[in-house]
């Protein structure tokens, strides 16, 4: 069976953390994340002869490098075009496994999740991307998707790039909407990729994972405001990495606070309790900046403080996402609240509100 020959386009959402940073990491700690209505956008059209990948956005994505005594070590997890090689890999893989015929196509990218000046949100564009290629190279070779399959080759594939991380970016991409989010073991998926075929991987449960959507309560307006600085999600996890095995009692006192709170308030929304949502907010807060204090890295920034200061005094609940060291936070309020002071204070000191809403939860069914 040969690919389509029609143009396929697929798509997949950007996201943020909501709480629950860091240890998401850890295998069976809990998360919350949301989609956002902006995507990256990935064409596929059969070519004749030669393929082609071409990406306005990714072209000239850096590349950062280290010294290993005398060697240069590249890094190119901040490369997004290794995202989609591997996407591009691993799916081709999975469809050869299920009896596709290899074809050559071009396949081009677009994405939303940038600044136009092509700084980065921290949107999660590296999961967006993989997803989006995982997506439209099965409905190229003509392969049935679930959720669940979809999730698992891009986690995958992200994986074999990144190395470290949580792959919550990926659910986020994959099942839209707000969703409470556990990571997998993944000690045991790199044992098992080793002893099992890629297709029985896909097709089976794998430990720990849990990935639940979640209602917010009608009155709840998330706000986002960028601070105009990227950070690295890799580097900044290796660092706190450094510092969990040289504080080990410490950070397992923050694994079980993180836990804790992130439980009370996943119960929060199933209870529709704004104040609730709020509370865990701040208290996930409190918790990151302890975690920041033992392993030295900066999570919350001064932009990123000003940011929640002021929220925190137009009554909101406020707190950096994701890695921190720049990029993005969220803000949750009472929608009858007016923000307008809230949003000018913030210009004064140098933050942007981004107009994003949320991603509503994703159907495969009504997408391919």
């Amino acid at each position: 069976m040969k690919g389509n020959d029609h143009l396929i386009t697929a798509k997949a959402p950007g996201k943020l953390y909501i709480a629950g940073e860091y240890a998401v990491v850890e295998t069976g700690y809990p998360s919350i994340i949301v989609a956002l209505d902006q995507f990256v956008t990935v064409e596929i059209s059969r070519s004749k002869s030669f393929g082609s990948i071409v990406s306005k956005q990714y072209r000239e994505d850096s590349v950062y490098w280290r010294r290993q005594g005398d060697q240069m070590i590249l890094d190119n997890r901040d490369n997004t075009f290794n995202y989609i090689i591997s996407a591009i890999h691993l799916t081709e893989e999975y469809a050869q496994i299920l009896g596709r015929s290899m074809d050559v196509y071009d396949l081009r990218v677009n994405s939303d999740l940038d600044s136009p000046n092509g700084k980065k949100y921290g949107l999660g564009s590296s999961a967006a991307v993989t997803v989006a290629t995982v997506k439209a190279l099965c409905e190229f070779y003509q392969i049935p998707l679930t959720k669940s399959k979809l999730f698992k080759l891009s986690a995958i594939a992200h994986l074999d790039v990144q190395g470290n991380g949580s792959l919550g970016d990926i659910a986020a991409s994959v099942y839209g909407g707000w969703i409470a989010y556990q990571s997998f073991d993944r000690g045991w998926l790199m044992a098992a990729r080793m002893n099992q075929p890629l297709s029985d991987l896909v097709d089976q449960p794998w430990p720990d994972l849990k990935i639940t959507q979640l209602t917010p309560p009608a009155n709840l307006q998330l706000i986002i405001g960028w601070t105009g600085s990227p950070a690295s999600t890799s580097h900044l996890v290796d660092k706190v990495a450094i510092a969990k095995s040289r504080e080990k009692e410490t950070y397992e006192r923050f694994l079980a606070d993180s836990k804790k709170c992130l439980n009370t308030l996943i119960d929060g929304f199933k209870q529709g309790s704004l104040e609730a949502i709020q509370n865990g907010i701040q208290r996930n807060r409190e918790i990151l900046n302890h975690l920041a204090n033992f392993s030295k890295v900066q999570i919350e920034t001064p932009t990123l403080k000003k940011m929640c200061d002021i929220a925190v005094q137009h009554a909101a609940a406020a707190k950096s996402s994701g890695a921190g060291g720049g990029d993005c936070g969220i803000v949750v309020i009472d929608k009858a609240r007016d923000i307008s002071e809230m949003i000018d204070r913030w210009q004064e000191n140098g933050i942007t509100r981004l107009s994003l809403r949320v991603h509503p939860v994703i159907d495969l069914d009504k997408e391919i």
